[in-house]
C-alpha cells in the first residue's frame, strides 16, 4: 500500500491506495486508521492517483462539489460495501438518517448495525459518512470526532 500526506484545514490526513485505487482518508489521530489494511506495508510516495485526489480535496475545502473522477478500492464485508455504495449516493449538502439507511437495505434492518458499518467507512470526505445523522437530528459518531462533522455539515451548507 502507498500512503501520502495531505495538510487541510481540519488537520493532516493520510492517504492511502492500493493497486485498485484509493482505500484510504484518514484524518490523523481518527478511530479506525487503516481498518483492514491495518497490516499492509506502507510506502510513502506521492503518485498520480494522490495527485488528482489531492486536487480533489483541494475542491471539496474550497467549497466546490467534484464527481468523484479517480477509482475507489473499498475494503470491507459484503454488508460495509452495501452501507459505503449507499454513502456515495448523499447528495452534497444533504444529510441521511441511519434508519434511512437500514430501510433501504432491509425492514429489519438495524440501525446500530448501518452505525458500525459507517463508522468503519475508511475513505472519509469522498465516502461522506459525516453526511449521515440520528433521526432526531442529533450530529452522532464520527471518527474524526463530532466536532470535524460538525465542521464538514457546516462547509457544505447543512447546519448553520
Amino acid at each position: 500500500m502507498k500512503i501520502c500526506l495531505y495538510d487541510s484545514i481540519l488537520g493532516e490526513y493520510t492517504l492511502a491506495q492500493s493497486e485498485k485505487g484509493l482505500c484510504g482518508i484518514w484524518l490523523q489521530g481518527q478511530k479506525h486508521e487503516f481498518g483492514a489494511w491495518n497490516n499492509e506495508p506502507k510506502i510513502l510516495e506521492d503518485t498520480p492517483l494522490f495527485k488528482r485526489v489531492k486536487q480533489w480535496l483541494d475542491a471539496y475545502f474550497d467549497g466546490q462539489n467534484r464527481e468523484i473522477d479517480f477509482p475507489l478500492d473499498l475494503k470491507g464485508t459484503p454488508f460495509q460495501i452495501q452501507v459505503w455504495s449507499i454513502l456515495l449516493a448523499i447528495p452534497y449538502g444533504e444529510t441521511i438518517t441511519y434508519k434511512e439507511i437500514a430501510k433501504r437495505i432491509s425492514p429489519t434492518m438495524s440501525c446500530q448495525a448501518v452505525g458500525q458499518a459507517v463508522g468503519h467507512n475508511p475513505i472519509s470526505i469522498v465516502v461522506p459518512c459525516h453526511r449521515v445523522i440520528a433521526t432526531s437530528g442529533q450530529l452522532t459518531g464520527y471518527a474524526g470526532g463530532i466536532e470535524v462533522k460538525k465542521w464538514l455539515l457546516k462547509h457544505e451548507g447543512v447546519l448553520k
